[in-house]
Formats: structure tokens, C-alpha cells, sequence
């Protein structure tokens, strides 16, 4: 019997426990991701960037995004980056889960994107658990904000800078705070 591939299950949200025989596959990914993104967070010039982010994501980067290094990324091939897009300094993205990124998206600096999480239970604590985000179009994501698993952040939203969102955020509307709550429409 062929099991399908660690990478497929983890896009399909599928948990992954820790003695999965294909964990390994996940670590290795990781450092070959590694060694690109020490390329990439060491070169200045734009088209190097969007380069090199393209072999990380395995998708063509649009000349249109500007990418401000340094970035983290753990696994790569599961993050969609639209046109237009800005992503500032110092930003994480946990990735494993799947990240969608639309056009027109701003993302500050030292925003974290994580679709990455574990059990509360103490004795499942170390199994991985996936679920996407998806940023839709036109929406700013404030400095220093965290987008945890399975959050969709609406079209032309705002998230305010320093929230951790939870939960989906509507289209047209600016949320903020722990976690974050909405704040008002637009």
C-alpha cells in the first residue's frame, strides 16, 4: 500500500503525528529552504530576491512584489504570493499548512503567518497540525501582527498592528487587539 506524501497530507490538513514515517521529509525540506533563504536574506538587489524566492516557493515570484529581507520560511512550497505585493522586514512564515497571499496585500514588519500548530494535550503536544491562511486582496497586515492557523483575513481588511488573529476576519473591516476583535468597518 503507497501512503501519499507527507506534503499532500499536510496540505489536505491532515495531522501529522510525531513518529510519522515521513517526518523526516519535513526537517530535510526545511534546511534545503534554509540554504536558500542565506542566499536570499544576504543579496540586495530586487530581482535576486524574487529569484531566489521563486526556487523557494517552487511559483514565479511577479517583478511586481518587493520582498524587504531578512524573511523566514520553513518549508516554502506551500506559500502562493500574488501580484503587487509588499512584505517588509523581518517577517516569518510557517508554512507547512498553506499560505495564500492575494494581490495587493501589505504586510509590515515582523508580521508572523503561521498555519502550523499542536494539540493542547500534553501527551499529543508533538503532533503537527495544519490548516491554511488565506490573505485576500487588499488587505494590510500591521507590524508586528500574528495570523495564526486557519484564518482567512478579508478582502481590504486591516489588521492592527501588534493583534493576534484567531479567528476569520471579514471583508472591509479593521481588527486589533488579543485576540483580535473588530474594530470597525470601512
Amino acid at each position: 500500500m503507497q501512503t501519499t506524501d507527507i506534503f499532500e497530507r499536510l496540505r489536505k490538513g491532515e495531522t501529522i503525528l510525531p513518529n510519522d514515517p515521513q517526518a523526516y521529509k519535513m526537517r530535510e525540506a526545511s534546511f534545503a529552504t534554509r540554504k536558500l533563504l542565506v542566499q536570499m536574506n544576504n543579496v540586495t538587489d530586487p530581482t535576486e530576491v524574487r529569484d531566489l524566492l521563486s526556487q523557494i516557493t517552487g511559483s514565479e515570484i511577479d517583478e511586481s512584489v518587493t520582498v524587504f529581507t531578512p524573511l523566514y520560511i520553513n518549508y516554502g512550497k506551500h506559500t502562493k504570493i500574488g501580484k503587487n505585493v509588499f512584505i517588509n522586514f523581518d517577517c516569518t512564515f510557517l508554512d507547512l499548512g498553506g499560505i495564500t497571499i492575494e494581490d495587493n496585500v501589505l504586510i509590515a514588519p515582523k508580521v508572523s503567518l503561521l498555519s502550523e500548530g499542536h494539540p493542547l494535550e500534553p501527551e499529543n503536544r508533538h503532533a503537527l497540525i495544519p490548516k491554511p491562511i488565506h490573505i485576500k486582496k487588499n488587505a494590510w497586515i500591521g507590524a508586528g501582527a500574528t495570523i495564526l492557523q486557519g484564518v482567512t483575513i478579508g478582502e481590504n481588511a486591516v489588521v492592527a498592528s501588534g493583534a493576534v488573529v484567531s479567528k476569520d476576519v471579514p471583508d472591509n473591516t479593521v481588527v486589533g487587539g488579543i485576540p483580535a476583535k473588530i474594530i470597525k468597518t470601512i
